[in-house]
């Protein structure tokens, strides 16, 4: 499926874990966890940045791949922990004073369905869970999660 996004779209606001990354976890013997980033997709926020648009993270996890990322990118909105990710979004849109064709909203769970929902531009990829992926109008990258899906979205938005 080819994703269709506007050239109104100012901000991206994504999920992390499910989106730039394959959605596992590994943990070491001392009970330290890590993830998995493909470059495609890291790639992905400095063709963002590098293009004007803004980006937000808003995830359900504390992450140390995020605060690189973050970091290295100068991401304007970082949201960790967050279990009701749709009051961080409504609070992103109206901090920036974002119409409903100046975003798009990328997730993959159950804790991203609100925020789907209520965005005009709602991305999943294909290992969503079903509940998301059944969302009226909403549209899947071709790339599976942290196999540059995130990098699929961008492409589309910077042509």
């Amino acid at each position: 499926m080819t994703l269709h996004l506007p050239d109104s779209i100012k901000f991206v606001i994504t999920d992390f874990d499910g989106i730039v990354t394959d959605n596992c976890v590994y943990i070491n013997s001392e009970g330290g966890m890590s993830r998995k980033l493909n470059f495609r997709d890291v790639m992905a926020f400095a063709i963002l940045r590098k293009n004007g648009y803004k980006i937000g993270i808003i995830s359900g996890e504390k992450n140390s791949a995020i605060d690189i990322i973050a970091k290295k990118f100068d991401v304007e909105e970082v949201h960790q922990n967050i279990r009701i990710k749709i009051d961080v979004l409504k609070s992103i849109i109206e901090k920036y004073n974002l119409k409903e064709d100046e975003f798009v909203y990328i997730g993959d769970d159950i804790n991203d369905l609100d925020s789907l929902k209520f965005a005009k531009y709602a991305i999943t990829v294909p290992d969503a869970v079903k509940k998301v992926k059944e969302i009226e109008g909403i549209q899947i990258t071709t790339a599976r999660s942290g196999e540059g899906a995130f990098r699929e979205i961008v492409d589309t938005l910077v042509r």
